[in-house]
């Protein structure tokens, strides 16, 4: 026998189940909120960009193939700017302690496609830190890549700075609740559906049919003591009045 589950059971399940649901999105919020203002480590982020173009002096005409070369040229760049000869005279400049493998976990460096320029990211707790490191990161790599690979095509396009009041890329604390709102509601629902299909207690008529396969021949509805008591006395009021009638005549 198939069994099918109509919109009224899941609607019913939910009602029952609803201070669990709510009870859990609550909870699921409150860890989310306490834990992103309270216990993560606001990150703040700086970035510059830099342009790869060849200086022109004499030359006044556009050169299509100095171009290509020149983003063929960015994905190697990419590389050098995160590499120990770049970001181990970064550390000692800036007096960071770190290793260049260490600030290379700070840094994103990107282009977009076809694009001349390059994007330098830096990440870190202190915003000015990350400002000083993608700023100094930027003036090191056009120092040093003439000497690496002998070009001079590098220039510094904006510099990091840091507002008045920066504010953290993460965490986030509003998306971080709202994210938790949602899994909450939805472990919610799914643990009242969970705990409703293991439970195997009959309820009703119904679940007979159901669970045993048996017709339902009958029903014996169910009255509560209240309305037993009130049937009582009116069972012994009626004989009092009978009696008062019977000694009456």
């Amino acid at each position: 026998m198939e069994e099918t589950i109509s919109l009224k059971e899941l609607l019913e399940t939910l009602k029952k189940r609803l201070l669990l649901i709510v009870s859990i999105t609550v909870i699921a919020a409150l860890v989310s909120g306490i834990i992103s203002f309270y216990f993560l480590t606001p990150i703040y982020q700086a970035s510059t960009q830099i342009l790869v173009n060849q200086t022109k002096s004499d030359q006044t005409m556009y050169n299509p193939g100095e171009l290509q070369t020149n983003l063929q040229l960015i994905n190697t760049y990419n590389v050098i700017i995160t590499s120990p000869a770049i970001l181990d005279i970064v550390s000692k400049d800036l007096d960071l302690g770190m290793t260049a493998s260490e600030l290379k976990g700070k840094i994103t460096v990107g282009s977009e496609k076809d694009s001349q320029v390059v994007n330098l990211s830096v990440q870190d707790p202190d915003a000015d830190l990350a400002a000083k490191i993608a700023n100094k990161t930027a003036e090191v790599f056009q120092s040093e890549i003439s000497k690496i690979m002998n070009v001079d095509n590098v220039s510094i396009l904006a510099k990091a700075d840091v507002s008045e009041n920066p504010s953290p890329i993460k965490p986030r604390p509003l998306l971080n609740v709202a994210i938790a709102i949602v899994v909450g509601l939805m472990a919610g629902v799914g643990l009242a559906f969970l705990l409703e299909y293991f439970n195997n207690t009959i309820k009703n008529e119904q679940d007979i049919e159901k669970i045993l396969g048996l017709p339902i021949l009958g029903v014996i509805a169910t009255i509560d003591d209240q309305k037993i008591e009130e049937l009582k006395l009116r069972r012994a009021a009626k004989k009092s009045t009978v009696r008062g009638e019977s000694l009456g005549s």
